[in-house]
């Protein structure tokens, strides 16, 4: 598997990437119109990319993409479910189905916060639903609860305690 920096030509990948994010419990709870024309939820593309988003692709060695991960940040008038501050990004990752449970939620949220780290940035924050077993991922990369916004946590990575940062 190759994790690379997401660039322009990847809104197709992110945006299936960000489908497989929000039907995370097997179920078809949005579809692709849905989720592209739903403000709350297209936010998180809209533009892609603009001034200060960054991500990651992961791919298999013959190039087919297999996931995505990217940061955004957000106004406080048009704030994401993980929202935390104005400059503090927040993270949407999608592992393509199939693909999960083999390391690549692992090895994108890893490109991410290390792409955090480079930027300077204080932090990154997320939201995760009651019941999504991707918790345990970021709880294992140091995410820890800030805030509850409905059925789900808003969880932050402070970038400047970070364990996968910590470890070289």
């Amino acid at each position: 598997m190759i994790i690379r920096e997401a660039t322009a030509a990847d809104l197709g990948v992110l945006s299936a990437a960000g489908l497989e994010a929000m039907n995370w419990t097997g179920e078809a709870r949005f579809t692709y119109e849905q989720f592209m024309s739903t403000p709350e939820l297209s936010h998180y593309l809209d533009g892609w990319p603009r001034a200060g988003d960054f991500g990651v692709v992961a791919e298999t060695a013959e190039g087919t993409p297999v996931g995505a991960a990217w940061c955004r940040t957000f106004a406080v008038d048009d704030a994401g479910y993980g929202f935390v501050a104005t400059d503090i990004p927040e993270l949407t990752i999608g592992v393509l189905a199939g693909n999960r449970g083999t390391g690549v939620g692992t090895a994108l949220m890893e490109g991410l916060i290390g792409q955090g780290s480079t930027r300077g940035l204080r932090g990154i924050s997320l939201s995760v639903e009651d019941g999504n077993r991707a918790r345990l991922l970021y709880e294992r990369l140091g995410f820890r609860k800030v805030g509850r916004n409905g059925g789900s946590d808003t969880l932050l990575l402070e970038l400047l305690t970070s364990p996968i940062l910590a470890v070289e």
